[in-house]
């Protein structure tokens, strides 16, 4: 593993971060207070995973034929042996829009010579479906040429993301992470609840804009205040293990829509029970950064002495009122000189890096929504295939800290986008014909993907200065929200290559096991505080005399 650059960094103990993260050791790191609030606080990540992802199943496509009238009934399969005669086929798979023109005035008689083979006419009658499969792309009959609807629609669920972000990241700021996780979480349920009732295609995509503008700021409210009273020493373990509920929602989300077929009722499934985030009120705690940024002193120590009686640890009077101290001369610094850059400075002295992350979270996003969304074009059980890659998030979690522990951040991101890349293509290479081979090469190159999407998360958090980088991640969200956007409609290079979505992500992954180089890796190094010190993080390495791990 590379060396960190040398950075002057010059230790300043009496910081209110540092004295809040003295206090959080001497009070337990992980004690049964913050085991409380972590179990809390892991079930909106449940629910977010679920619900943001269930347009996957309620504007899916489902599998269908034309409609024969003369040899179709009500008993009739979706494959009979006289499609043979009623229906084109192109390799191993039956049209979905298009059958052979009927002689004239046929209108009962199901044999070969009453169907004309060399004329093909789009389905006359309508269609013929697999299963009894619900979703808005049978009720609001959008199917063959209104099929692109069907990605506009999961389109539709993205720019309210992408929308909400901003809204939900100043709502946090401005009124709590607990108070927006509450307000977003309760709105969410009715806005979802909303959903369920829609009366056509149109409403369908206004009502699930609106929903995901509102639970856009989950996450990130959950998993702030999820690790805020956890000590440095367990900060990644613990990120990790809430992650991994993202992965057990994905897989939930897919049990019940096996079951329950009917998007209505899979809405309302996976939306009641949001509303038990009422809950949160009572049992979490407000963050205490937050409080300290607002001066909400009163708040802060009762948090921290109830923290410290639920986990039988002392803390003394002294400690807090130092603490207190130290915060106000933050606050008055900050107040008198601007502690904060300007976007503008940001992006003047960072923009090659800037440029490089934004290309690696647009990457990681269309490869990771692409690598979902053709899942359900596999041979196999579509449900069974959802609710195996919703697993293989949990591996993935774990799999992330190992790999940046052993070869460091930036060379993991190229060894995991590389080995994604790799195994995609190898599974065009084995093709569908080994069901078994080809099924386990794409989970484990939907493994490495998803890892490469946590290390990335967790390295870019270490390359940007600490007063903005808040902003930088919040930045790198949106921009992420393109390649998530753009993702919805990678299905539909299926009707020209059945492997054409595979090939793509395959070179995007290359290119983007290629970008990482061009940053540096910060293992074993201080976090910059400053823009100087960011900036001088690309500088050549030297070998320090002493290294710093980073928390």
């Amino acid at each position: 593993m590379e060396e960190c650059p040398a950075v002057a960094v010059e230790q300043k103990d009496n910081t209110a971060d540092n004295q809040l993260n003295a206090l959080i050791i001497q009070i337990g790191q992980f004690g049964r207070y913050q085991i409380i609030n972590y179990v809390m606080l892991c079930l909106p990540i449940f629910f977010i995973s679920s619900t943001s992802f269930s347009y996957v199943f309620t504007s899916g496509n489902v599998h269908h034929r034309c409609d024969i009238p003369q040899c179709d009934t009500a008993n009739s399969s979706f494959i009979e042996p006289w499609l043979n005669f009623t229906t084109p086929e192109s390799s191993g798979t039956w049209s979905s829009c298009e059958q052979y023109a009927a002689v004239p005035g046929n209108e009962f008689n199901c044999d070969e010579e009453q169907f004309n083979s060399s004329h093909i006419v789009p389905c006359e009658a309508g269609y013929k479906f697999v299963d009894k499969e619900n979703t808005i792309a049978t009720e609001f009959n959008l199917h063959c040429q209104d099929e692109s609807l069907l990605s506009f629609a999961r389109t539709a669920s993205n720019l309210g993301s992408l929308v909400g972000v901003p809204i939900g990241g100043y709502m946090s700021d401005r009124y709590g992470r607990k108070t927006t996780l509450v307000v977003a979480g309760v709105f969410s349920a009715f806005a979802g609840l909303a959903v369920s009732h829609a009366i056509g295609f149109y409403s369908f995509i206004s009502l699930q804009f609106l929903t995901m503008v509102i639970s856009a700021p989950i996450y990130s409210c959950a998993f702030l205040l999820a690790i805020e009273l956890v000590g440095p020493k367990h900060r990644l373990l613990v990120s990790t293990i809430v992650n991994m509920n993202i992965g057990l929602g994905k897989a939930t989300l897919g049990y019940l829509a096996k079951y329950l077929l009917d998007w209505r009722d899979l809405l309302r499934a996976v939306y009641t029970p949001a509303l038990l985030h009422l809950l949160l009120i009572c049992y979490i705690p407000e963050s205490v950064r937050w409080l300290l940024s607002r001066s909400k002193e009163l708040e802060v120590l009762e948090i921290l002495r109830r923290a410290a009686r639920v986990n039988r640890r002392e803390v003394t009077e002294a400690q807090l009122s130092e603490l207190l101290r130290a915060n106000r001369k933050m606050l008055a610094e900050s107040s008198a000189c601007g502690g904060h850059y300007s976007m503008r400075q940001v992006f003047g002295a960072l923009r090659l890096r800037i440029l490089i992350c934004s290309l690696l979270f647009m990457g990681s996003q269309f490869i990771n929504i692409s690598l979902i969304l053709n899942s359900m074009e596999l041979q196999g059980n579509k449900f069974y295939n959802f609710i195996f890659l919703g697993f293989m998030q949990l591996p993935a979690e774990l799999l992330a800290p190992l790999i940046m522990h052993r070869i460091g951040r930036r060379w993991g991101v190229c060894l995991s986008f590389s080995l994604s890349s790799l195994l995609l293509l190898i599974f065009v290479a084995v093709d569908w014909n080994h069901f078994i081979l080809s099924r386990c090469l794409y989970l484990v190159a939907s493994l490495f993907a998803i890892s490469s999407g946590s290390i990335i998360y967790f390295f870019t958090t270490e390359i940007f200065p600490t007063n903005c980088r808040h902003r930088m991640l919040a930045f790198l969200g949106m921009i992420a929200r393109i390649g998530s956007t753009s993702a919805q409609y990678i299905t539909l290079l299926l009707h020209y290559y059945k492997y054409a979505p595979h090939l793509l992500l395959a070179v995007i992954g290359l290119i983007c096991a290629v970008l990482p180089v061009f940053l540096p890796d910060t293992a074993n190094c201080v976090l910059p505080t400053t823009l100087e010190e960011a900036k001088a993080m690309d500088k050549p390495t030297q070998k320090p005399t002493e290294q710093t791990k980073s928390v």
